[in-house]
């Protein structure tokens, strides 16, 4: 079994940083491949947004709305993906998640994995 674990979230102050992190790992015996990994959010009463990805060669996407405030990178030797976000205010209040597109054999092609997100909480 694939999952994603996402870390970092709680209560932050505005003005303050924001880092999160996602980590992608499998139960022993289980090989997988990630071919791209991205971060989502959804505030209260809204839909839920991309807020960047980053593919396999470590090319960086981001949503026309963070771009120039949100900092995506991978690591791909421990399968975890950052997200750096400062200075804070309460409008980046909203659960982040994890997402990638993975391959995990024998089930053929790649396949979306979400995980359960972590609450980003921004106090005036």
């Amino acid at each position: 079994q694939v999952r994603l674990v996402e870390s970092g979230g709680g209560f932050l102050q505005a003005g303050g940083s924001l880092r999160l992190s996602c980590a992608a790992s499998a139960a022993s015996g289980i090989e997988f491949s990630i071919s791209a990994m991205a971060w989502y959010r959804q505030a209260p009463g809204k839909q839920r947004e991309l807020v960047a990805s980053i593919s396999r060669g470590d090319t960086t996407t981001y949503a026309d709305a963070v771009k120039g405030r949100f900092t995506i990178s991978r690591d791909s030797a421990k399968n975890t993906v950052p997200l750096q976000k400062n200075p804070l205010n309460p409008g980046h209040a909203a659960v982040y998640y994890c997402h990638a597109n993975m391959r995990v054999p024998p089930i053929p092609g790649t396949r979306h994995y979400w995980g359960q997100g972590t609450q980003v909480t921004v106090s005036s």
